[in-house]
């Protein structure tokens, strides 16, 4: 199996974002991208993804039976590095190139890749800021979240809280049960809008390290399949640990990296990469 030409070319063309598309993801670091992947490159690679998650998904505990994280996906890293197939998607100039024009930064690497596949009946993602596990010196960092399937309500599709990446209360929270309640509460006393809406296929979210999100449960039959990559600009450095998740993350997404020093990993190469 390979990935077809008309695939590869596709991935390699330019999605041109309009003039305030950028201005709006710097204002709410989040912003939605209708027909970023035409139906072809997402019916193949909702193939391909799903091939490479069914072999390596060890989880076989009953969803009653988890806990609050574990009922709300499946979650496998780095495909990438399994799959020659799935590479070609999370290396793409196409989605590189969108990351770098909204984080407006000269190009991007990529920090990992993950499947989150939510199981029908699946719980849901409590609210979190996903750069609590990232020992990352700056907030130039933003995750493609791409759904493979269009993703009405009922699937649970990513939400965010627009513009509250200016809030600290809770970046200190891993998720669950707690970072739901607390920033929950604090996000009930704030003007930042609640944003929940469905996505089209070929749709894509981006949003920033520090923004706060969730999803809500699955209540269909029906598994809502999901490939997200993470990005960060290509000068990022590696900043102290400063809890034992990133601790954890600097060995497994940047080994070998060192604390002060553009993260230059074999597994953190640059994506895309302005010309000029």
């Amino acid at each position: 199996m390979k990935v077809p030409d008309s695939i590869l070319k596709f991935l390699d063309e330019p999605y041109l974002l309009t003039a305030d598309q950028v201005p709006f993801y710097q204002k709410n670091r989040y912003i939605k991208l209708k027909q970023v992947l035409n139906e072809e490159t997402l019916s193949f690679f909702n193939q391909a993804i799903t091939r490479c998650v069914v072999q390596m998904n060890t989880v076989d505990t009953p969803i009653e039976q988890r806990s609050t994280y574990g009922k709300a996906f499946l979650q496998l890293f780095n495909l990438w590095r399994e799959d020659e197939i799935v590479k070609q998607l999370i290396f793409s100039k196409r989605l590189g190139r969108i990351a770098a024009d909204l984080m407006q930064t000269q190009g991007v690497r990529v920090y990992h890749d993950q499947a989150l596949f939510k199981e029908g009946g699946g719980g849901i993602t409590p609210w979190h800021a996903d750069q609590y596990y990232w020992p990352l010196e700056t907030d130039k960092t933003v995750t493609a979240w791409m759904p493979l399937q269009a993703t009405p309500l009922e699937l649970g599709p990513l939400e965010f809280s627009a513009a509250s990446h200016q809030i600290v209360e809770g970046r200190e929270l891993e998720i669950g049960d707690e970072s739901e309640t607390v920033i929950q509460q604090k996000l009930r006393v704030t003007d930042f809008k609640h944003v929940i809406e469905p996505f089209d296929a070929g749709e894509i979210s981006f949003h920033s390290g520090w923004v706060f999100h969730r999803a809500g449960a699955n209540t269909t039959a029906q598994t809502r399949k999901v490939m997200t990559i993470i990005y960060m600009d290509k000068d990022m450095k590696l900043k102290n640990p400063e809890n034992k998740n990133q601790i954890n993350d600097w060995n497994t997404w940047c080994p070998g990296a060192t604390v002060g020093e553009v993260i230059n990993s074999p597994i953190n190469p640059i994506l895309f990469q302005r010309s000029n």
